[in-house]
């Protein structure tokens, strides 16, 4: 199968023997992102024109505020603030307060859940999903999970790995699910999704024990007895089911 821009990194994640490869390609993905547009790239007209309309997320607000270019971030948050100020200006200046009723007083709110109902909270709706790092992931993973696909069914190489791997996270296993059903024709389906199962019952498996034995461990009985694999089980099992790298340290530029 011929190489791409695509194959080559899902090849690393993985060899990379990681709890999930897609969460390895997310991590590199977001610190390539955060690097550079920390690096020098804020001082590029497009660059900030796409900052300053897409903003960041509160998780890449703190990877960038751990990174430690403070001068960076001040001048990304200068022009974005400039922007956000004058967008939020124009959605107060045009609110209009809906009529009030005893239903609607008596309906529970509940925020977090429920639809914006003004045209100020589907302004704010927007911008809290709205981040430049994050777009930077979401314009290449789409592209990961098609060339899983094409991989799976091309490079035999690739399937082994895939056959050997220790599965994925919870929301990446997600994805796969979703996208292999556009992706695989029913042979290919009566093979994957077999295969794809035994991988998450597995591992699953393997990180609740890991888990159970740390919490053995702990026992003042089996104070001389061996941590095996389970003394990082922890954040891996946090990993494998939301995602993400809980026990990285912060993302650093060099000095």
């Amino acid at each position: 199968m011929k190489e791409t821009v695509a194959t080559i990194p899902l090849m690393d994640a993985f060899q990379a023997e990681d709890e999930c490869p897609f969460c390895f390609l997310e991590r590199e993905a977001e610190q390539h992102a955060i690097s550079f547009i920390l690096g020098s790239a804020y001082m590029e007209d497009d660059i900030r024109m796409k900052t300053d309309e897409s903003g960041f997320c509160r998780h890449h607000y703190k990877m960038m505020y751990d990174y430690g270019n403070r001068l960076g971030s001040a001048l990304i948050l200068s022009t974005h603030l400039k922007k956000m100020n004058q967008e939020l200006k124009k959605q107060m200046d045009a609110f209009k307060p809906g009529k009030s009723t005893l239903t609607s007083r008596l309906k529970k709110a509940n925020p977090a859940q429920d639809a914006a109902d003004t045209p100020i909270g589907s302004w704010l709706d927007e911008r809290e999903n709205s981040c430049y790092v994050c777009d930077h992931f979401k314009s290449n993973y789409q592209r990961y999970l098609d060339t899983f696909f094409d991989m799976y069914k091309k490079n035999p190489e690739f399937k082994k790995l895939f056959e050997n791997s220790k599965g994925f996270c919870l929301p990446h296993f997600r994805d796969l699910i979703e996208v292999g059903e556009k992706k695989l024709n029913d042979k290919q389906k009566s093979e994957f999704y077999p295969q794809l199962f035994q991988l998450m019952r597995e591992n699953l498996e393997r990180l609740e024990e890991e888990v159970n034995w740390f919490v053995d461990k702990n026992d003042y009985r089996n104070k001389g007895a061996d941590w095996g694999t389970s003394r990082d089980s922890i954040q891996r099992a946090m990993q494998k089911a939301a995602g993400g790298y809980p026990a990285d340290a912060e993302f650093k530029m060099n000095p």
